[in-house]
């Protein structure tokens, strides 16, 4: 199709809407390493699950064999609420550029939540409600995760337990009172509340936090209350299966145009939008149907690809999750409050470990006085003020766009709009006063993170 026929937004009708999720570990050579129980450093099985996790989910979890998997009719309906969400043209960016790139993002924050957190979380309490459930917990960093499953819970009617990161409990206020309007109990992480945040407590006073502590907190809240189990908003596969409702969105709108992407680029913190962007894609790309070039953009501050080990860690800080084999900083790694709380993760999912282990996918990572000018450049071009997790995304497409203004190479470059940044404006003020610093660990940061990584047969670094 003619270029001048590609419209700003390409919108798909609700009958194109995905009727089944994409579980890209069907299609993987090497497929990702089980989840190990701690203590036996055995395959976890169904059974040993069960506690933590919603039987339906963990089906999900351990399903590496089927390509598709159905999204019930139930799910379909509430996705019909806010999806399928636009597919943008970036002209305006373009012509900023002056590039011969063409851009396009997949923008998913456009609906309530502010992110593309919904498309898993309405999923999670879906499985939580069939089962007859009387509630979940959670943890959440920026607070998208929570915002979205505080609205999934509302919907069906669970209670909603939320450990939020303190450093983000303080500095997103307003994100936290919208959990709260849905229904959602919020607890700053760490906190005086569980046994583990105790003791996190106890070893780091006075810390921020982080989503390894959360998670902690929030599986043991799920363990020790009866009708309640543990979701999670990203890291994990049935996450990712989730958000590939936005790849296969994004792959039928460019098809429905003739636009095969160059580049394909996501923010990485635990996976679940660089995921759920990319599987589709990289599907073709394993079948040797197509061929793209995938980017992982992390914060230089939490840098789990480009600085962390493949080997098998703990999910949390408090060492009470499964062992996942996974890029990682070590489990007791604690990152800087840097303003990016959604990649504030200590780890990366198995899934994108294996693949950028492949040499599949490649990571770079982003500073993020950096990154806010990317995001300041983008909303005054684009009008959408993009969240800092997101605009890690946005610099490198910028930085890809650039390359092509010198080369003159009129590369197509795709990226994931995740969300919105309007609950993060503490953050654009310290970015426009002036007041914002970069922070990037040394490598005796990085050791002592290291050092807490398990030893056992098999696992070395």
């Amino acid at each position: 199709m003619a270029e001048e026929h590609i419209p700003y937004k390409i919108y798909l009708s609700e009958n194109e809407l995905p009727e089944a999720w994409y579980n890209v570990r069907a299609e993987m050579k090497n497929k990702p390493a089980p989840l190990l129980n701690p203590g036996t450093h055995k395959p976890l099985s169904f059974e040993e699950l069960r506690p933590v996790f919603c039987d339906e989910l963990i089906k999900q979890e351990l399903n590496d064999t089927d390509a598709y998997i159905p999204i019930p009719e139930e799910i379909r309906d509430f996705y019909r609420m806010y999806r399928p969400s636009p597919l943008v043209r970036a002209y305006c960016l373009e012509k900023k550029l002056g590039t011969p790139a063409k851009i396009y993002y997949k923008f998913e924050g456009n609906n309530t939540s502010g992110s593309h957190k919904l498309n898993s979380a309405i999923a999670q309490a879906y499985y939580a409600k069939k089962q007859g459930l009387k509630g979940v917990t959670t943890e959440t960093g920026a607070g998208q995760w929570g915002t979205a499953l505080s609205m999934a819970c509302s919907y069906f009617g669970l209670d909603c337990q939320v450990y939020m990161v303190k450093v983000s409990y303080e500095q997103k206020p307003f994100r936290r009172e919208v959990m709260r309007t849905y229904g959602a109990s919020v607890t700053p992480s760490p906190s005086e509340t569980t046994a583990v945040g105790r003791k996190i407590l106890a070893e780091f006073p006075g810390t921020g936090g982080s989503l390894g502590c959360a998670i902690s907190e929030a599986v043991e809240a799920a363990t020790t209350q009866q009708g309640y189990r543990y979701v999670l908003g990203s890291v994990l596969s049935q996450v990712l299966l989730h958000q590939t409702v936005i790849g296969l969105e994004t792959m039928a709108a460019m098809d429905k145009y003739g636009i095969k992407p160059d580049v394909i680029i996501g923010c990485a913190g635990g996976g679940s939008n660089l995921g759920g962007l990319i599987s589709p894609f990289m599907g073709r790309k394993l079948r040797g149907e197509a061929d793209y070039q995938f980017i992982a953009v992390e914060p230089a501050s939490c840098p789990s690809f480009t600085r962390g080990k493949f080997v098998y860690d703990f999910c949390d800080t408090g060492h009470v999750c499964p062992l996942a084999k996974m890029y990682t900083l070590g489990s007791e790694f604690i990152p800087s409050p840097h303003h990016a709380g959604g990649l504030r993760y200590h780890g990366m999912s198995s899934i994108l470990s294996q693949l950028y282990d492949d040499k599949l996918i490649e990571a770079r990572t982003a500073e993020q006085t950096a990154v806010f000018k990317a995001a300041q450049d983008f909303a005054r071009v684009e009008g959408i003020l993009p969240a800092p997790e997101s605009s890690h995304a946005i610099k490198v497409a910028l930085d890809e766009a650039l390359k092509c203004k010198e080369t003159g190479e009129a590369k197509t470059i795709l990226f994931g709009l995740t969300g919105t940044g309007y609950f993060d404006m503490y953050a654009y003020k310290a970015y426009n006063d002036g007041t914002m610093s970069d922070y990037i660990p040394t490598d005796e940061d990085l050791e002592r993170g290291f050092a807490g990584i398990p030893r056992f047969p098999g696992n070395m670094m």
